[in-house]
């Protein structure tokens, strides 16, 4: 089975892919696209998610190997990064990840939306400054069905032009999510 999805949270991607392997459902690969690859499966199974900084290639090895000792297997891994881990379910299910890694995640999602946020903001304010949403001349002083006429042919032209701005609110959201995960990890 071949699922399609995107996260911007490691706590709500691993809590669906935990559902996942409650319904049966072993995870065999993850590409970077958001491509999630199940295998039917009568075992249980758990998965854990865990942030890494840079590590070094032999600092990266031994991280691998100490969880792969308490049977943890690694399903999508690099020295940086998010780093899947899955296992049989018993016990022991956790996978002791430091809220210092999930606070580096959320800094780093940070920095990521605020310079999108601020391109976006940027480009926004450049479609909107000389002109608003609708380019035709006197739609507003227009009457009757020549109004409605040019309106309802601006009004696809206007929602595309309003993209940079939803983008803007989303990212802008996005940062103020991560933006308040971090400081209650970092306060903890």
């Amino acid at each position: 089975m071949i699922k399609i999805k995107s996260f911007f949270d490691i706590d709500k991607e691993e809590k669906w892919l935990n559902k996942q392997l409650q319904n049966g459902f072993q995870c065999k690969n993850i590409s970077g696209l958001g491509i999630y690859t199940f295998e039917k499966t009568d075992k249980r199974y758990v998965m854990r998610l865990d942030y890494q900084e840079y590590l070094p290639k032999e600092k990266f090895e031994d991280y691998k190997g100490m969880y792969e000792d308490f049977g943890w297997n690694c399903i999508k891994g690099s020295q940086r990064g998010l780093q899947y881990w899955q296992k049989e379910a018993d016990a022991v299910n956790e996978l002791y990840s430091d809220r210092h890694s999930k606070s580096n995640y959320y800094k780093r999602v940070m920095n990521y939306t605020s310079g999108l946020t601020v391109v976006s903001f940027f480009i926004s304010y450049m479609i909107y400054k000389d002109s608003g949403l609708y380019l035709t001349e006197g739609l507003w002083s227009m009457e009757g069905a020549l109004f409605w006429k040019a309106f309802l042919f601006e009004t696809p032209f206007a929602l595309l032009r309003s993209c940079p701005a939803l983008i803007t609110i989303f990212l802008g959201s996005s940062f103020y999510k991560a933006y308040r995960i971090h400081s209650i990890l970092k306060e903890q």
